[in-house]
């Protein structure tokens, strides 16, 4: 699985490097860091566009997004 932390980084950085990550790796499930709600919503709806899944769990010190690949 890969992760991406990007807490600590206000948009549109998390939403370019969870893009660049679904880009390298496009059949695998790929964990997101955030810190805010704004980059929750960000990386979540850029995910859902490109036929993911998002899972969201709250963290200590933000959210960690799970997204998943749809099985084509």
């Amino acid at each position: 699985m890969i992760e991406v932390d990007v807490r600590g980084y206000s948009c549109p950085i998390p939403v370019v490097r969870t893009k660049k990550a679904i880009e390298e790796h496009p059949k695998e499930s790929i964990t997101v860091l955030v810190e805010t709600a704004t980059s929750k919503e960000n990386v979540s709806r850029l995910a859902q566009g490109k036929g993911y899944s998002v899972k969201v769990e709250e963290a200590k010190d933000g959210f960690k997004l799970v997204l998943n690949p749809s099985q084509k």
